[in-house]
């Protein structure tokens, strides 16, 4: 017998974060969140993202066991202001039985169709800062501190239960080579003299502030043509800038500014914090922090996170900058292995930016929906 169960205190919130490091326990590839993190983004007395969405939160008991969670999102702004009539769904994890997938998914329907919305889509976050899709391919591959790692057979539910695939994002990894390439450094140059281009460099994250808030209109600039795209609220880069400003290292970021002063391009780059949160297992105590300090002091691996670029600028090579830049950078710090963030597959102006790093497509995800 399956029962579905809405979390309505913080103990069930606490099962509710805790369910997955049951489900994965003793799979090599799964990479736990921060326990304390993932209780934040869900309490709607923290996360002001709850401004302009709301969210309930169910657990599916089988035979007296959790078996399944989900979370039921409406995000007002997407569907108000754009005119995108779905509900969401998200934090969903299931046991390997469709009878539990199924029960949960109704929920979502309820929600939607209580609404009046037209489709449900999941498995996404509140908006598009948070973690995205279902995977479909690269199960023997980690996943990273922004995504979510999944059994195969959860696609095949989705198949089964009448879903069709919606958004698909892919990852690559690339080889940084030891020294810049010579066309690269010769470009970045070309670029830099002809636009009137200089570098940006931080000694510390004090003087990172002052441009965060334009990193972030830039990615506004940057994506808003893209299927998933809901512009980023002043709320939330305030939100997000605090919660992840502990990670962020002066010298991986890039920014790029015009002969005026204003910033026209940045990228971020990360360390990569996936084997440290493999060893911290959802807590900074008692060694949790340690493993992240030492992954940012010492790591021949890191991540790109974010990068944005003015649409006046795109396309006119401003990237061979950004790239020379890293490319410094990674020498510096014996880093050898770069693993993009999830790309949308038609986004092919940002893959075309790899091509000079060998890149391999390990991994991809993708969101699923069903007309209500």
């Amino acid at each position: 017998m399956i029962e579905i169960t809405q979390v309505t205190n913080k103990k069930q919130l606490k099962q509710f974060v805790n369910f997955p490091f049951k489900l994965y326990k003793g799979c090599p590839y799964w990479v736990p969140p921060l326990v304390k993190d993932e209780m934040e983004t869900l309490d709607q007395t923290k996360n002001p993202v709850f401004k302009n969405a709301e969210a309930d939160y169910y657990l599916a008991y089988k035979n007296g066991a959790i078996a399944g969670r989900i979370a039921v999102i409406v995000n007002h702004l997407e569907i108000n202001k754009i005119g995108k009539k779905k509900v969401r769904f998200g934090w969903f994890d299931v046991v390997d039985d469709i009878a539990v997938t199924q029960a949960l998914l109704e929920k979502v329907y309820e929600k939607g169709r209580a609404l009046n919305l037209e489709y449900a889509e999941g498995p996404v976050g509140f908006s598009n800062m948070e973690k995205a899709g279902i995977l479909v391919d690269g199960y023997e591959e980690m996943n990273t501190m922004i995504t979510w790692y999944h059994f195969p057979y959860y696609k095949e539910h989705f198949k089964q239960l009448g879903f069709e695939p919606q958004a698909t994002w892919v990852e690559f990894k690339l080889e940084i080579p030891p020294s810049i390439k010579e066309k690269v450094a010769k470009f970045s140059r070309i670029i830099r003299e002809r636009y009137g281009l200089s570098v940006i460099r931080f000694k510390n994250k004090k003087e990172i502030l002052p441009y965060v808030d334009a990193m972030f209109g830039l990615l506004n600039e940057t994506y808003n043509t893209l299927q998933t795209f809901v512009p980023i609220q002043q709320y939330q880069i305030d939100y997000y800038k605090e919660k992840y400003f502990t990670f962020i290292q002066p010298d991986y970021i890039t920014c790029i500014k015009d002969k005026n002063g204003k910033l026209i391009a940045f990228s971020i780059v990360m360390p990569s914090f996936t084997k440290a949160l493999k060893k911290a297992n959802g807590s900074l105590f008692p060694l949790g922090w340690y493993h992240l300090w030492q992954a940012q002091r010492k790591n021949d691996r890191a991540a790109f996170y974010l990068i944005g670029i003015d649409p006046e600028y795109q396309g006119k090579g401003v990237t061979a900058i950004i790239f020379e830049e890293m490319q410094h950078l990674f020498n510096s710090k014996g880093i050898d292995k770069v693993e993009t963030n999830p790309e949308l597959e038609e986004n092919t102006a940002v893959q075309v930016l790899w091509k000079d790093y060998n890149p391999v497509m390990h991994k991809k995800r993708s969101t699923f929906k069903k007309d209500l």
